[in-house]
């Protein structure tokens, strides 16, 4: 897969995208969205005051990928949570997950309809061309794919990766690397073209 990202005059960025690529970074919108789900919304309030009020959950997903989207504010890995330590994630969880979620939900659905909206070239692939905001979204939808698969992956900060680009073509888990290196490719090349 060879789509990257290059920087437009006047702002954004633009990538050639073959027709497998605008699949699979569809397909894997679409599990992310699935997997966000709809969150806590409040109920049909018109009430501005009530919705920057509502009440989100608590407790940290028990889904590790969505731990990882959705993590506690407070402690760390390195830290043994107190009573206090909790009380207090909890207290920041319960005031900001839903926003986190649907701000998630937003860039993921940014992504879907870019790609929807392509209209395919005589060679089956299309050129994306993004505005400087749409940019910002992708970069978020990119951010939580890779988080997501690299949490499946089991994936930490100390891996460089040569250990996943090792795995036999028969390990089940090569397509998921194979997506995981790429995206993050995507993800660099957008940031490299902002920055142009």
């Amino acid at each position: 897969m060879a789509g990257h990202f290059e920087p437009l005059p006047g702002g954004g960025a633009a990538a050639p995208l073959d027709d497998v690529e605008i699949s699979i970074l569809r397909s894997l919108a679409v599990q992310l969205l699935e997997l966000i789900g709809p969150g806590e919304e409040p109920a049909g309030t018109d009430d501005l005051l009530a919705s920057i009020f509502n009440d989100g959950p608590s407790e940290p997903p028990a889904d590790p990928v969505l731990a990882r989207l959705f993590p506690d504010a407070y402690g760390g890995p390195d830290l043994v949570p107190d009573d206090d330590v909790r009380a207090a994630a909890a207290e920041f969880r319960r005031y900001t997950e839903n926003d986190l979620r649907s701000r998630k939900r937003d860039d993921a659905l940014a992504l879907v309809r870019a790609l929807d909206a392509l209209t395919p070239g005589g060679d089956g692939g299309a050129v994306l061309r993004l505005t400087p905001d749409e940019c910002r979204q992708w970069l978020g939808a990119l951010n939580d794919l890779r988080l997501a698969i690299g949490t499946r992956l089991e994936v930490t900060d100390e891996d460089d990766g040569g250990e996943l680009l090792r795995l036999p073509d028969t390990d089940p888990r090569k397509p998921m690397v194979m997506a995981y290196l790429w995206l993050g490719g995507l993800q660099e090349t957008l940031v490299e073209s902002l920055m142009r």
